[in-house]
């Protein structure tokens, strides 16, 4: 594995997009919703950086499983978010790679009626994205690597990792 984005780097552009946060919304009362699990590290770092009157929530959306380097089905499970309706969301996850589990959530809270909903993303593979919509925020446009740490997993390995890093072919093949 080699290091993509240091421990430093991770601290300091999540207080940078803790401002850019604060800067959209002001002192409006917002609710984060962390994509799980992959979400969990960043949402944790953010919203103590986040002094506005906040609400936190969960919902799982999978698309990789087993021993999968590339996206299968969406399943979504949002039987843990709170009710946004009427609330300005935003929805925090790790990674926007072809955007098609971003949409899908999106449109999924969306439907709940909020009074609006912006996305932030720790991660982004510019050269993946197959979706027309973009986070609001973006922490890292990175290259087309299998990344992990920061609460990013192989497996549910590496998540617990300070830093972002990027698995070796070899590394992904030992784990199959």
């Amino acid at each position: 594995m080699h290091t993509l984005i240091e421990t430093d780097q991770l601290a300091q552009r999540v207080t940078q997009l803790a401002e850019e946060v604060r800067g959209a919304y002001g002192d409006e009362p917002l609710t984060v919703l962390g994509v799980m699990t992959g979400s969990l590290v960043l949402m944790a770092d953010l919203i103590r950086q986040l002094e506005m009157p906040l609400r936190v929530g969960v919902m799982q959306a999978r698309s990789y499983r087993g021993t999968a380097t590339t996206a299968g089905d969406l399943a979504l499970n949002l039987e843990m978010m709170p009710q946004v309706a009427g609330q300005h969301v935003l929805v925090v996850d790790d990674i926007f790679d072809t955007g098609h589990t971003l949409q899908n959530v999106l449109a999924s809270i969306r439907q709940q009626g909020p009074t609006s909903v912006r996305s932030l993303v720790l991660l982004s593979k510019s050269e993946r994205h197959e979706v027309a919509i973009r986070p609001d925020f973006v922490g890292f446009h990175i290259p087309n690597e299998f990344v992990v740490g920061y609460g990013l997993d192989y497996q549910d390995h590496y998540r617990n990792l300070p830093f972002v890093a990027a698995l070796e072919e070899h590394e992904i093949a030992s784990h199959a």
